[in-house]
């Protein structure tokens, strides 16, 4: 949702919230909160309770934050919830259990809320108890257990499906309490529940192109919830933030200086310079992954973490006793200008963006949003510290530590081979600067390249399925069609008197056979493959088939689902790729059309020369590189 610039967004604590009256409007569903909703909410405030972060010096108290509720003014009494009817509605809910069940407390005011569909929704909540004398099992269902505890009230559950749902959140939480048994100190809770836990208070003014319901349906249309960005960005647009005269010009510029950010990380070959799609955390709103880098945003961080800290920034970093925007604003830019400048010159570019793609995938998703902050923030420090040329000398000294491995001993499913065989790449695009051509980082990582066999597994079996699409690449290689009764007449062409066409017919006659079962039996299949490996030379070329000098960058279609495709297969499709344009790494096109082979004879397949010969280009391509017992040739 677009932050209108008369937008009025604060953090509240629920005890600030409690001071209000809400109204729910008719064009909102009813309270639909599971248990599973209700004891998450009740974990995390707890969790935040038992282990607050610790609190940084001249920076205010850490506290517990929920998502945004979306209000504008209905009457002088009360406040139209467009968005967060359910969780005020849950807070009603704890708080008059706090009055209920802990006696001796003084009373705490409950939130007040009318809803105008079900009218009594409110009284129901006032009026719940627990019947304290019937005792239920923890040990239990949740849902057998949830229907052992059983309230009183004036309203029966039953009335209506509001009433319902209310109801079964309402046993939730004295479910949740029983379930913390000793463990739970109830003047912890209370208190933390009512001054360190906050909401996002977002208020709208209706205007005529952004009444309640346009508002409501942008915010409910498959449940997106406001961004941090989003918050942001309604924070630094606040008249309040500004002096008299200078606000509208000052929104303007932010505004506009916004904009262009946001439209430049939208340019995909520039947003996945600096970003990989295997980070958990995905952006609508790219502007926000700076900010999460700013901040230190991880994948089990409060949802609103980055829009929490800003928030402090806005708090600590004050001027003429308003926020220092201009300073606030001035980082965010600069974090932004460094990704463009490493974008723009040449080398940067290369070696940011190896960079970046090398960060190590360990299989905890936040020890990589981890790894990514802290590699990409140690990287833009020394931008800032370094000239550029010392710059360019640490991003090779720190690209060295990513390919410290010997090339004659690792293996297929060693991390090191595809940093390796990328570094090949972009080296090659480097020494080739004058062409001005670019290594497309974008391209690289959304058509899905990864580490593949140049000649094929003789160990590895093709099964099921996967069959019928091997004999299919073959019969297309072979006839120039996967069309049965097509395949079929051309090799009816033939000339068998011809050594080489009779051994040809034989090979369609038997595809074409494999292609008309229902399913292709072991013997046939094998028999068939034995004889094409043989045809096609990869049955005893390659020894070491696992060694880097048998591997290359090939993306999942050229090499197919079943991954044991022959070399002049691949050959043919990566020439068709690249005749149409499509992106094929510069050195995976080298190696097909025996670029780096000293012997030219036998284009159409792969040997233990060619190996050895691509295996000496890319140690001398990384000659600078490589550890000194593998460059000493």
């Amino acid at each position: 949702m677009e932050a209108d610039k008369t937008n009025k967004l604060v953090l509240k604590s629920v005890g600030q919230l409690l001071e209000y009256s809400f109204f729910i409007p008719s064009y909102q569903r009813g309270y639909r909160w599971t248990h599973t909703q209700v004891i998450q909410l009740l974990d995390d405030i707890w969790k935040f309770a038992e282990n607050p972060p610790l609190q940084e010096r001249g920076k205010e108290k850490p506290f517990y934050c929920l998502q945004p509720v979306v209000i504008k003014k209905h009457n002088e009494n009360e406040w139209e919830v467009i968005d967060g009817q359910q969780r005020l509605t849950t807070i009603a809910l704890v708080i008059h259990y706090f009055n209920e069940m802990w006696i001796g407390k003084q009373k705490i005011n409950e939130p007040i809320i009318s809803y105008e569909t079900r009218n009594t929704s409110q009284e129901f909540i006032s009026s719940i108890e627990i019947n304290t004398n019937i005792d239920f099992n923890l040990n239990l269902e949740i849902e057998e257990a949830l229907n052992k505890i059983i309230l009183n009230s004036k309203y029966k559950p039953q009335e209506n499906i509001d009433f319902f749902h209310i109801a079964n959140a309402y046993k939730s939480i004295h479910f949740w309490v029983h379930q913390k048994g000793n463990e739970l100190d109830n003047n912890k809770l209370q208190s933390i529940f009512q001054n360190t836990t906050k909401v996002i208070w977002y208020e709208v003014e209706e205007t005529e192109n952004n009444n309640s319901i346009d508002i409501f349906t942008r915010l409910n249309i498959g449940k997106i919830p406001l961004t941090n960005s989003e918050l942001i960005k309604a924070s630094f647009l606040q008249k309040g933030n500004f002096s008299e005269g200078k606000a509208t010009l000052k929104q303007i510029q932010v505004a506009t200086e916004w904009d262009m950010i946001e439209k430049t990380l939208q340019d995909d070959s520039f947003w996945l310079f600096i970003y990989n799609p295997d980070n958990p955390i995905k952006y609508t709103n790219r502007i926000e992954y700076i900010f999460d880098l700013m901040k230190k945003r991880t994948k089990d961080s409060e949802y609103y973490h980055t829009f929490n800290e800003f928030c402090k920034d806005f708090e600590t970093n004050s001027k003429d006793n308003k926020p220092d925007i201009d300073k606030i604003w001035s980082d965010i830019k600069s974090y932004f200008l460094t990704f463009e400048e490493w974008y723009k010159d040449y080398e940067l570019y290369h070696y940011v963006g190896y960079f970046v793609d090398s960060i190590d995938k360990p299989k905890d998703k936040n020890k990589y949003v981890e790894n990514i902050i802290e590699k990409i923030n140690t990287l833009k420090k020394n931008s800032e510290k370094k000239t550029k040329i010392d710059f360019k000398s640490y991003l090779r000294d720190e690209i060295k530590k990513q390919v410290n491995c010997n090339l004659d001993e690792i293996e297929y499913g060693d991390k090191h081979i595809k940093k390796v065989l990328l570094l090949f790449n972009i080296l090659t695009v480097l020494e080739t600067q004058k062409s001005d051509m670019r290594f497309p980082f974008y391209r690289y990582k959304s058509e899905d390249w990864d580490i593949e066999h140049v000649c094929s597994q003789t160990d590895k079996t093709i099964t099921g399925k996967k069959r019928f699409a091997w004999v299919e690449d073959i019969l297309e290689y072979l006839t120039g069609t996967t069309d049965v009764q097509k395949a079929t007449s051309f090799a009816n062409g033939l000339d068998v008197n011809d050594e080489k066409e009779k051994e040809i017919k034989g090979f369609c006659d038997s595809l074409v056979r494999l292609l008309k079962e229902e399913k292709i039996e072991d013997e046939l299949f094998d028999t068939t493959f034995l004889l094409l490996q043989k045809y096609f030379k990869e049955d005893n070329q390659i020894e070491e088939k696992d060694n880097i000098s048998n591997l290359t960058l090939l993306d999942s279609i050229t090499n197919r689902s079943y991954g044991n495709s022959f070399f002049p297969i691949k050959r043919k499709r990566i020439i068709e790729n690249d005749s149409k344009g499509i992106f094929v790494p510069i050195c995976t096109k080298n190696l097909f059309l025996k670029y780096y082979s000293k012997r030219m004879g036998g284009v159409m397949y792969w040997n233990i020369d060619d190996a050895k010969d691509y295996l000496e280009s890319i140690k001398k391509m990384l000659n600078d590189y490589l550890p000194k017992e593998d460059n000493d040739e």
